[in-house]
């Protein structure tokens, strides 16, 4: 019985996993909409996460009565220096969508597994593996392949910045995991992404703002489209990846996340008719597979 109900859950969170991550994958399309619309990068990240940290604030509100005691000061401070990251992450990687192609910056933003792996070993002097060696080995190739094929395809107004912005948002996303990790074990799930996506929020609307972009976007359509970005990757998205890391392995998960760039690519080829170069195909393949040997890296560690 308790194996069925096991094997029930574990096809269950599958499900989960799998629609979230087909909604994630709209990210990407719904930002170029946005920014089609004249909101800019920072307007779009900065409404994003208010609008996602307001709804989780009347979450919180209405069960104020479940507030865990055992929140410290020093977890506030790693919360806003978690959300601090995580406001770098969207604003890079925002950005980067109105320089280079879709394919490109949503590969290359899910380059998170190779960045968290240099970390271990340089900061916690992890050894790294074979798994590891090769899977960032491949993980570098394929996003040489992609730069320079974006260059020499002039995909985008500046694909060789737009590119950089996408691997300073998966540095940024990365120290933002590796910070969670360790609050995470000491403060409840709803509690902890309601601390850090209101202090992101808080940090990108103080960057919108020094920036000048002090107008709210126009028209029923654009407010639209960016509460289904709040809603959709960034609320159901994300919660669906934290539901299923609870029933199925962190590898497993890991690997399933590279539908995300996928799903991306086919989506902006069939709404914008952004084709995918031969060179582009052979770094993303090189790409996603060295983010899946690393990650079997990790669970062979």
């Amino acid at each position: 019985m308790i194996d069925t109900f096991s094997r029930a859950s574990q096809i269950r969170a599958g499900l989960v996993l799998s629609a979230g991550i087909l909604v994630i994958a709209t990210a990407s399309i719904l930002i170029r909409y946005a920014q089609q619309a004249d909101v800019s990068s920072l307007s779009i990240a900065a409404i994003r996460l208010g609008i996602a940290a307001s709804v989780l604030s009347v979450i919180v509100l209405i069960r104020r009565s479940q507030w865990p005691s055992g929140v410290t000061t020093r977890h506030a401070w790693l919360a806003l220096i978690s959300g601090t990251c995580l406001a770098i992450h969207f604003a890079t990687w925002i950005t980067s969508l109105q320089y280079t192609s879709v394919a490109s910056s949503a590969a290359l933003v899910a380059t998170t597994p190779l960045w968290v792996g240099i970390v271990a070993r340089v900061w916690f002097k992890e050894v790294l593996n074979r798994y590891r060696i090769i899977g960032m080995l491949l993980t570098i190739a394929g996003s040489i392949g992609i730069a320079v094929s974006d260059q020499s395809a002039s995909v985008g107004t500046n694909p060789l910045l737009g590119n950089v912005l996408a691997i300073v948002g998966a540095i940024a996303g990365s120290a933002y995991f590796l910070l969670g990790r360790g609050l995470r074990s000491d403060v409840p799930l709803l509690h902890y992404i309601w601390m850090t996506y209101g202090a992101a929020a808080l940090v990108l609307v103080g960057g919108a703002l020094s920036f000048g972009y002090t107008t709210l976007p126009q028209g029923g359509s654009t407010w639209l489209v960016l509460a289904a970005l709040a809603l959709g990757p960034q609320l159901l998205g994300h919660t669906s990846i934290n539901y299923a890391m609870r029933h199925l392995s962190a590898l497993l998960v890991t690997i399933a996340l590279l539908g995300e760039p996928v799903g991306s690519a086919i989506l902006a080829l069939m709404l914008f008719s952004e084709a995918v170069a031969p060179l582009q195909i052979v770094g993303l393949v090189c790409l996603l597979v060295g983010i899946a040997v690393t990650a079997v890296g990790e669970k062979t560690t």
